[in-house]
Protein backbone atom coordinates (compact mmCIF):
# COMPACT_ATOMS: atom_id res chain seq x y z
CA UNK A 1 0.00 0.00 0.00
CA UNK A 2 1.56 3.60 -1.03
CA UNK A 3 1.12 6.08 1.67
CA UNK A 4 0.33 9.16 0.84
CA UNK A 5 2.93 11.99 1.85
CA UNK A 6 1.74 15.27 2.76
CA UNK A 7 4.30 18.41 2.22
CA UNK A 8 3.88 20.72 5.39
CA UNK A 9 4.42 24.30 4.59
CA UNK A 10 5.21 25.90 7.94
CA UNK A 11 8.91 26.41 6.83
CA UNK A 12 8.26 28.07 4.09
CA UNK A 13 6.30 30.76 5.59
CA UNK A 14 8.77 30.98 8.27
CA UNK A 15 11.10 32.03 5.39
CA UNK A 16 8.62 34.17 4.20
CA UNK A 17 8.36 36.34 7.29
CA UNK A 18 12.01 36.74 7.94
CA UNK A 19 11.93 39.23 5.18
CA UNK A 20 8.63 40.43 4.62
CA UNK A 21 6.76 39.90 1.10
CA UNK A 22 6.61 37.11 -0.51
CA UNK A 23 9.47 35.57 -1.82
CA UNK A 24 9.28 32.71 -1.49
CA UNK A 25 5.60 32.63 -2.69
CA UNK A 26 3.90 29.97 -0.28
CA UNK A 27 0.72 29.53 -2.71
CA UNK A 28 3.30 28.45 -5.54
CA UNK A 29 5.34 26.05 -3.23
CA UNK A 30 2.33 24.44 -2.33
CA UNK A 31 1.37 23.94 -6.41
CA UNK A 32 4.64 23.16 -7.57
CA UNK A 33 5.02 20.37 -4.36
CA UNK A 34 1.79 18.49 -5.85
CA UNK A 35 3.11 18.99 -9.27
CA UNK A 36 6.16 17.45 -7.99
CA UNK A 37 3.80 14.27 -6.66
CA UNK A 38 2.95 15.48 -3.27
CA UNK A 39 -0.55 13.95 -2.25
CA UNK A 40 -1.31 16.68 -0.06
CA UNK A 41 -0.16 19.88 1.94
CA UNK A 42 -0.26 20.47 5.53
CA UNK A 43 -0.38 23.85 7.15
CA UNK A 44 -0.06 24.54 11.17
CA UNK A 45 -1.67 28.48 11.53
CA UNK A 46 -1.27 29.42 15.48
CA UNK A 47 -2.44 31.93 17.32
CA UNK A 48 0.75 34.08 16.94
CA UNK A 49 0.62 33.67 13.16
CA UNK A 50 4.32 33.34 13.03
CA UNK A 51 4.61 31.09 10.05
CA UNK A 52 1.22 30.25 8.64
CA UNK A 53 -1.22 32.80 9.15
CA UNK A 54 -4.60 32.46 9.09
CA UNK A 55 -5.40 34.40 5.54
CA UNK A 56 -2.51 31.91 4.46
CA UNK A 57 -4.85 29.03 5.40
CA UNK A 58 -7.62 30.25 3.47
CA UNK A 59 -5.65 31.05 0.48
CA UNK A 60 -4.72 27.52 0.42
CA UNK A 61 -7.78 26.07 -0.06
CA UNK A 62 -7.62 27.03 -3.63
CA UNK A 63 -4.56 25.76 -4.92
CA UNK A 64 -4.60 22.50 -2.82
CA UNK A 65 -6.53 20.05 -5.45
CA UNK A 66 -4.98 16.61 -3.40
CA UNK A 67 -5.35 16.29 0.28
CA UNK A 68 -5.62 19.72 2.78
CA UNK A 69 -4.91 19.18 5.98
CA UNK A 70 -4.98 21.58 8.95
CA UNK A 71 -3.81 21.15 11.88
CA UNK A 72 -3.56 23.14 15.36
CA UNK A 73 -4.64 23.41 18.82
CA UNK A 74 -8.79 23.64 18.68
CA UNK A 75 -8.85 27.26 20.46
CA UNK A 76 -11.82 29.26 18.92
CA UNK A 77 -10.58 30.87 16.51
CA UNK A 78 -8.94 27.95 15.13
CA UNK A 79 -12.24 26.05 15.14
CA UNK A 80 -14.26 28.94 12.86
CA UNK A 81 -10.82 28.90 10.50
CA UNK A 82 -11.41 25.28 9.49
CA UNK A 83 -15.16 25.12 9.58
CA UNK A 84 -15.33 28.03 7.10
CA UNK A 85 -12.32 26.82 4.73
CA UNK A 86 -13.63 22.81 5.16
CA UNK A 87 -10.79 20.97 4.48
CA UNK A 88 -10.07 17.06 3.79
CA UNK A 89 -8.83 17.08 7.08
CA UNK A 90 -8.12 18.64 10.68
CA UNK A 91 -5.59 17.16 13.03
CA UNK A 92 -5.92 18.09 16.61
CA UNK A 93 -2.63 19.37 18.40
CA UNK A 94 -2.07 19.95 21.96
CA UNK A 95 0.47 22.08 21.20
CA UNK A 96 0.58 25.45 23.45
CA UNK A 97 0.63 29.41 21.93
CA UNK A 98 3.87 29.77 22.52
CA UNK A 99 5.40 26.10 22.10
CA UNK A 100 8.12 26.51 19.15
CA UNK A 101 6.53 23.28 17.62
CA UNK A 102 4.53 20.44 18.56
CA UNK A 103 5.83 18.27 21.76
CA UNK A 104 3.32 15.85 22.88
CA UNK A 105 0.22 13.98 22.26
CA UNK A 106 -3.29 14.34 24.15
CA UNK A 107 -4.04 12.50 27.07
CA UNK A 108 -7.32 11.55 24.93
CA UNK A 109 -8.55 10.10 28.31
CA UNK A 110 -8.11 13.27 30.20
CA UNK A 111 -9.41 15.41 27.62
CA UNK A 112 -11.96 12.91 26.20
CA UNK A 113 -15.47 14.98 26.71
CA UNK A 114 -13.60 18.17 24.74
CA UNK A 115 -12.13 15.75 21.91
CA UNK A 116 -15.19 14.40 21.42
CA UNK A 117 -16.98 17.49 21.33
CA UNK A 118 -14.80 18.75 18.35
CA UNK A 119 -14.42 15.46 16.57
CA UNK A 120 -18.51 15.71 16.35
CA UNK A 121 -18.48 19.68 15.60
CA UNK A 122 -15.69 19.03 12.41
CA UNK A 123 -17.05 15.54 11.33
CA UNK A 124 -20.49 17.49 11.41
CA UNK A 125 -18.90 20.02 8.30
CA UNK A 126 -17.61 17.15 6.46
CA UNK A 127 -14.00 17.18 7.73
CA UNK A 128 -12.37 13.85 8.34
CA UNK A 129 -10.65 14.06 12.04
CA UNK A 130 -7.31 13.01 12.95
CA UNK A 131 -5.72 12.89 16.81
CA UNK A 132 -1.90 13.87 17.10
CA UNK A 133 -1.35 10.84 20.18
CA UNK A 134 1.60 9.86 21.15
CA UNK A 135 2.80 5.85 20.96
CA UNK A 136 0.39 4.78 24.08
CA UNK A 137 -1.95 2.04 23.41
CA UNK A 138 -4.34 3.22 25.89
CA UNK A 139 -4.14 7.15 24.33
CA UNK A 140 -5.32 5.35 21.10
CA UNK A 141 -8.13 3.43 22.77
CA UNK A 142 -9.11 6.46 24.24
CA UNK A 143 -9.19 7.79 20.95
CA UNK A 144 -11.72 5.79 19.69
CA UNK A 145 -13.76 6.89 22.01
CA UNK A 146 -14.33 10.21 20.89
CA UNK A 147 -15.57 9.18 17.06
CA UNK A 148 -12.50 9.91 15.29
CA UNK A 149 -11.17 8.96 12.31
CA UNK A 150 -7.54 8.60 12.52
CA UNK A 151 -4.60 9.01 14.73
CA UNK A 152 -1.65 11.09 14.15
CA UNK A 153 1.25 9.18 15.74
CA UNK A 154 3.52 11.67 17.29
CA UNK A 155 7.41 10.02 16.05
CA UNK A 156 9.50 12.73 17.65
CA UNK A 157 10.83 9.14 20.05
CA UNK A 158 11.32 7.11 17.04
CA UNK A 159 13.17 9.62 15.26
CA UNK A 160 15.59 10.15 18.36
CA UNK A 161 15.89 6.21 18.95
CA UNK A 162 16.40 5.42 15.31
CA UNK A 163 19.98 5.69 14.60
CA UNK A 164 21.20 3.77 17.86
CA UNK A 165 18.36 0.80 17.97
CA UNK A 166 15.71 0.81 14.86
CA UNK A 167 13.56 -2.10 16.88
CA UNK A 168 13.60 -0.64 20.27
CA UNK A 169 12.69 2.67 18.54
CA UNK A 170 10.16 1.23 16.29
CA UNK A 171 8.11 -1.46 18.83
CA UNK A 172 5.42 1.22 20.82
CA UNK A 173 4.40 2.03 17.30
CA UNK A 174 3.92 -0.94 15.83
CA UNK A 175 1.73 -2.14 18.93
CA UNK A 176 -0.17 0.71 18.86
CA UNK A 177 -0.61 0.41 14.83
CA UNK A 178 -1.79 -3.23 15.46
CA UNK A 179 -4.60 -1.72 17.92
CA UNK A 180 -5.59 1.10 16.01
CA UNK A 181 -5.76 -1.55 13.00
CA UNK A 182 -8.17 -3.57 15.18
CA UNK A 183 -9.95 -1.35 16.56
CA UNK A 184 -10.64 0.60 12.94
CA UNK A 185 -8.67 3.93 13.42
CA UNK A 186 -6.88 5.28 10.18
CA UNK A 187 -3.13 6.18 10.76
CA UNK A 188 -0.92 8.21 9.94
CA UNK A 189 2.49 9.80 11.73
CA UNK A 190 4.55 12.86 11.62
CA UNK A 191 7.26 14.74 13.45
CA UNK A 192 10.85 14.31 13.04
CA UNK A 193 10.45 11.66 10.27
CA UNK A 194 13.50 12.07 7.86
CA UNK A 195 14.39 10.29 4.75
CA UNK A 196 16.54 8.68 7.01
CA UNK A 197 14.67 6.73 8.60
CA UNK A 198 11.25 7.12 6.35
CA UNK A 199 11.86 3.80 4.73
CA UNK A 200 12.41 1.92 8.25
CA UNK A 201 9.28 3.59 9.42
CA UNK A 202 6.95 2.89 6.69
CA UNK A 203 8.59 -0.69 6.64
CA UNK A 204 7.37 -1.44 9.58
CA UNK A 205 4.08 0.20 10.44
CA UNK A 206 1.13 -1.79 9.09
CA UNK A 207 -1.78 0.15 7.37
CA UNK A 208 0.05 3.63 7.37
CA UNK A 209 -1.75 6.22 5.22
CA UNK A 210 -0.11 9.42 5.26
CA UNK A 211 3.06 11.09 6.86
CA UNK A 212 3.40 14.49 7.18
CA UNK A 213 6.69 15.92 6.85
CA UNK A 214 7.79 19.59 6.92
CA UNK A 215 10.86 20.45 8.69
CA UNK A 216 13.37 17.86 7.30
CA UNK A 217 11.81 17.74 3.91
CA UNK A 218 12.34 21.88 3.64
CA UNK A 219 16.13 21.03 4.97
CA UNK A 220 16.68 18.20 2.83
CA UNK A 221 15.39 20.05 -0.27
CA UNK A 222 18.17 22.54 0.41
CA UNK A 223 21.09 20.38 -0.80
CA UNK A 224 18.95 18.20 -3.59
CA UNK A 225 16.09 20.36 -4.63
CA UNK A 226 12.73 20.10 -3.25
CA UNK A 227 11.54 18.11 -6.88
CA UNK A 228 14.10 15.84 -5.79
CA UNK A 229 13.28 15.42 -2.11
CA UNK A 230 9.63 14.87 -2.87
CA UNK A 231 10.63 12.04 -5.27
CA UNK A 232 12.50 10.33 -2.67
CA UNK A 233 10.31 10.25 -0.28
CA UNK A 234 7.73 8.93 -2.37
CA UNK A 235 10.44 5.95 -3.72
CA UNK A 236 10.44 5.15 -0.37
CA UNK A 237 6.92 5.13 0.49
CA UNK A 238 6.27 2.78 -2.00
Amino acid sequence: MMTKLSVNINKIATLRNARGGNVPNLLQFAIDSQKFGAQGITAHPRPDQRHIRYQDAIDLKSVVHTEYNIEGNPMDEFVRLVNDIKPTQVTLVPDAPDALTSNAGWDTIKHCVFLTEMVTEFKSNGIRTSIFVDPVESQIEGAKTTGVDRIELYTESFAQQFPHSPKTAIAPFVACAKLANNIGLGINAGHDLSLKNIAFFKSQIPGLLEVSIGHALIAESIYSGIENVIASYLDKLR
